[in-house]
C-alpha cells in the first residue's frame, strides 16, 4: 500500500512539473528593451563611420592610377558616392563597352561622383528603399559626366538628328550630368540581380518612357510588375528630393539645368 502511494505521489509530481514547464514555455516572454529607430541624421552618421574602414582598406589595396578625368572631378569638390554609403552599388556603363556607343568613354574612372548635396540625397533614397526592402540597393549606372564625354556621346549616338535630343542634351546646352547634379539609377538585390524594369539602361524607344507606361501595359509590352518596380524606384528618389523625366525611367535630376549652372561648376 505504501509503495502504491509513493508511486502515485511521484506520478503527481511529474505531472505538475510537465504542466509547469508547458505554462512557462507558452506564456513566458523575456523582457526586451525597445530600441527607437535611427533618425535619418543618425543613419547617415552611422553609414559614414562604417565606410571609414571600408574606404581606408580600399585605398591601401592595389590602388589604380587616377585618370585626368577623375583628378579634375575630385579637384572640383565632388564626392565619391561610396564614401557616403557603401551599400549603394556602382556599375558605370560608360566605363565599359556595354553602352549604346560600344566604347569605353571613362577609361580608369570606375567611381561615381556627385556634388555633395546631391550624393546625400541619393543616400537618403537608398535609406528609404531599405526601410521597405532591406534586400534592395540603389544601382548607379552614371553620375557626373564630363562635358568632354558628353561631346563624344553626341557624336557617337547613331540616331536621327531630331531624335538625339530626346535622350541626350546637346553639348552646347550642357547636361545636368555635366554639373554632377543628375544620376542614372536602377535597383539591385542582395544577390546581385538587377530588378526588371522592362528595358535595359539607355533603351532608345517608347518602352523606356515613364510617360507612356499605361499605354505600354495596355499593348502588353510591359507587365504590371515591371511598372511597379519603376514606381518603387521613382517613389524613393522623389522622396529624397529628385525629379524624373518623361523619356528615361532611369534618369533623375537633383535640380533644374539653370539652377545647376548657378550653383555648381561645369565639369570638363
Amino acid at each position: 500500500m505504501v509503495e502504491h502511494i509513493r508511486k502515485y505521489n511521484l506520478y503527481i509530481c511529474a505531472l505538475l512539473f510537465v504542466e509547469t514547464f508547458i505554462i512557462i514555455a507558452v506564456f513566458y516572454k523575456p523582457y526586451k528593451k525597445k530600441i527607437a529607430p535611427l533618425t535619418i541624421e543618425q543613419q547617415l552618421a552611422l553609414n559614414n563611420q562604417k565606410n571609414i574602414a571600408v574606404n581606408y582598406s580600399e585605398a591601401n589595396s592595389n590602388p589604380k592610377p587616377i585618370s585626368l578625368i577623375e583628378k579634375n572631378i575630385v579637384e572640383s569638390g565632388l564626392v565619391n558616392i561610396i564614401e557616403l554609403d557603401a551599400s549603394i552599388v556602382v556599375k558605370l556603363k560608360y566605363s565599359s563597352t556595354d553602352n549604346f556607343t560600344g566604347t569605353d568613354l571613362y577609361g580608369n574612372l570606375e567611381k561615381a561622383y556627385l556634388q555633395k548635396t546631391v550624393a546625400e540625397k541619393l543616400v537618403l533614397a537608398n535609406i528609404y528603399l531599405k526601410e521597405r526592402f532591406p534586400f534592395y540597393s540603389i544601382l548607379v549606372f552614371d553620375a557626373v559626366r564630363p562635358l568632354s564625354v558628353q561631346e563624344k556621346m553626341w557624336q557617337l549616338a547613331k540616331l536621327p538628328e531630331g531624335a538625339k535630343s530626346l535622350y541626350l542634351s546637346r553639348p552646347s546646352e550642357h547636361s545636368i550630368h555635366n554639373y554632377g547634379a543628375a544620376v542614372d539609377v536602377s535597383l539591385i538585390n542582395e544577390e546581385g540581380w538587377e530588378i526588371d524594369m522592362g528595358t535595359p539602361y539607355d533603351y532608345f524607344g517608347e518602352l523606356g518612357f515613364p510617360a507612356n507606361e499605361n499605354k505600354m501595359i495596355e499593348q502588353g509590352k510591359l507587365t504590371y510588375r515591371q511598372i511597379e518596380n519603376r514606381k518603387l524606384l521613382r517613389e524613393v528618389m522623389y522622396k529624397a528630393g529628385f525629379t524624373g523625366i518623361e523619356t528615361e525611367w532611369w534618369h533623375f535630376n537633383a535640380c533644374g539645368r539653370n539652377e545647376a549652372k548657378e550653383k555648381y561648376p561645369l565639369i570638363n
